[in-house]
């Protein structure tokens, strides 16, 4: 198994892409939300100056946010400074489109750019349209060695949650980014491996990046720990702004829906945001503060000891265990999520002297 850390892009994150490579992880994920965190980009290129070995992603760069060609010249900027180890991992949109109060990216605009974007990164001519217009692009120096390298390839993963999304994964993709882990993981390998036959691609089952988050116990703590909240309770959330989404906001793509706890959140938000003085009809603002880096006042009464548990969270052995579950479902490459730099630190320690450095000695491993 790969061992990932993603990191909500701050710039100053290639300290720590740095200390994980050191610690043994092999791949540095980078979220991209540009009304939320710093610039994917701007952060990977930091990231990909002051490393060597480890891979370095985005997870996930969203359509629409920015033109394919820019996406291109910019992954292909960041390939020129780490030859050979750069994905480009895209989807249709959660909070780079619902912090702007808007939806996800309908699938054939996603699968429309995703085709746009493999083609420029293979150095061929793609259409593009603006309006009525149609217009062929291409890339035009990438020979100069001077700005851009696309002669290693880098491989586009696609996150995917709906039918249409893992079918585009299916027909497209060098691989897929996932928040289902197990036991229902094996729905969306079904659906990836009809779509990719239909498409006459192998049928193998696709490399597989599973987003989580996750803490090592010390000692004394439990699930519910301040320590352990802090670390990992923003990363417990998400679930359940995606839900308001789905109920109060633009609408969220991530096939969760729960009326009652939308309702109950929508409650808080409501009282949160009227606290603070904020329009009604910018609740999406309110609710994405805090995104996945920390907690508001009062949001930890929704995490419980289950969400916390459904995590990467706990003593090493049991970690370890949880893992090996994983790696049997078909995950290749766990990517734990920290909040910020203080978290990175104590998720880099942890992992990599609790659980790496305990697996890579393991005679079953």
């Amino acid at each position: 198994m790969d061992y990932g850390i993603a990191f909500p892009s701050y710039i100053d994150a290639w300290r720590d892409a740095a200390a994980a490579e050191a610690a043994g992880f092999t791949h540095a994920w980078f979220f991209d939300s540009q009304l939320i965190y710093s610039d994917v980009y701007a952060t990977m290129a930091l990231a990909a100056e002051h490393t060597s070995r480890i891979t370095l992603g985005t997870l996930v760069s969203i359509p629409s946010n920015r033109l394919s060609a820019v996406t291109a010249s910019a992954i292909a900027t960041i390939n020129y400074l780490a030859p050979g180890r750069v994905i480009l991992g895209l989807g249709t949109g959660y909070t780079g489109r619902n912090t702007m109060g808007l939806p996800a990216v309908p699938a054939a605009e996603f699968r429309e750019y995703t085709q746009q974007v493999q083609g420029l990164l293979r150095g061929e001519e793609v259409l593009i349209r603006e309006g009525a217009r149609e217009r062929w692009i291409r890339l035009l120096h990438p020979d100069r060695g001077d700005f851009i390298n696309i002669d290693d390839p880098i491989p586009v993963y696609l996150a995917a949650n709906g039918p249409k999304a893992l079918a585009a994964t299916g027909e497209l993709a060098d691989g897929w980014v996932t928040g289902a882990l197990t036991p229902n993981i094996e729905m969306g390998f079904e659906a990836i491996r009809t779509a990719a036959a239909a498409a006459g691609r192998s049928t193998d089952k696709p490399y597989t990046v599973g987003l989580t988050s996750g803490c090592v116990l010390r000692d004394g703590e439990s699930l519910t720990s301040p320590r352990v909240i802090e670390r990992v309770g923003p990363n417990a959330l998400p679930g359940l702004h995606a839900m308001w989404e789905s109920h109060y906001g633009p609408g969220a793509n991530l096939g969760i829906t729960d009326p009652d706890a939308a309702a109950a959140f929508h409650q808080y938000i409501v009282e949160y945001g009227d606290a603070r003085g904020s329009q009604p009809d910018r609740r999406y603002l309110d609710v994405h503060t805090g995104h996945m880096v920390f907690l508001k006042p009062g949001e930890e009464q929704f995490i419980s000891e289950d969400s916390i548990g459904a995590t990467l969270t706990g003593r090493p052995d049991q970690i370890i265990e949880r893992l090996e579950a994983m790696e049997a479902a078909g995950i290749d490459n766990v990517a734990i999520a920290c909040t910020n730099a203080a978290g990175a630190r104590d998720l880099i320690a942890d992992f990599g002297s609790e659980v790496i450095a305990r697996r890579s000695t393991s005679p079953s491993s």
